[in-house]
């Protein structure tokens, strides 16, 4: 997906969330339920203004940052030969973003019969597998992937802690799609391979540089 077509269509996108969530706000309470605990509780609360805006407001802030990195980025030379994928990331973050504001609005509208927690895990899962599939793909840079000491060192270990990656993040992402069917332990079927994977690769990549440094 081209930038420009990448920019058009995240535009499109915040404006629709925006003028759906200004529609909505009338019929808000003045106390937005924002965030749940693992028991499906609400644990915190927002004004009604931004319960219904902060999203489409942040989203903007995001879709600045993540147009603005590639051109900042030391390495943007190799940003370029990802960067289609690079841009569909963008449009996915933002599609995922407004899933939850629409799970956050629908709930505060009184459709309090879903799990919070569960509802996410579609989501998320398909999210962390197209993270997996943008990692074998991408190139050494300093602000997109697995970002260590020893990948940024080296091409060799960037590329093979990334491919390995690309098969841990996607089978994280299978995993969370399975916890939609196990309710009371969804969080676990997220936190613990997307936790464990992240902390095994940053070990990998320490010890392929090591194994890369004395062979050399």
């Amino acid at each position: 997906m081209s930038t420009r077509t990448t920019l058009i269509v995240s535009v499109i996108l915040i404006l629709a969330v925006s003028v759906v969530s200004a529609m909505l706000y009338p019929q808000l309470p003045e106390l937005v339920a924002s965030h749940w605990n693992a028991n499906n509780q609400v644990d915190g609360y927002m004004s009604r203004f931004w319960g219904a805006f902060l999203m489409p407001v942040v989203s903007v802030g995001m879709l600045a940052l993540f147009l603005l990195i590639p051109t900042i980025d030391p390495l943007k030379a190799n940003v370029a030969k990802f960067r289609g994928y690079f841009n569909t990331f963008i449009l996915l973050l933002l599609v995922f973003l407004f899933y939850i504001h629409g799970l956050t609005l629908a709930w505060n509208l009184g459709h309090t019969s879903f799990d919070m927690g569960t509802a996410m895990l579609p989501a998320l899962g398909l999210f962390f597998i197209y993270l997996g599939i943008m990692m074998k793909k991408a190139k050494r840079n300093w602000f997109i992937g697995i970002r260590t000491p020893w990948t940024l060192s080296s091409d060799a270990v960037w590329n093979e802690t990334h491919r390995l990656g690309s098969t841990l993040y996607i089978a994280s992402g299978i995993l969370a799609l399975v916890g939609v069917f196990f309710a009371p332990y969804a969080l676990w079927f997220v936190m613990a391979p997307l936790l464990g994977s992240s902390l095994f690769l940053v070990v990998y990549s320490y010890v392929l540089y090591q194994r890369e440094t004395k062979t050399d």
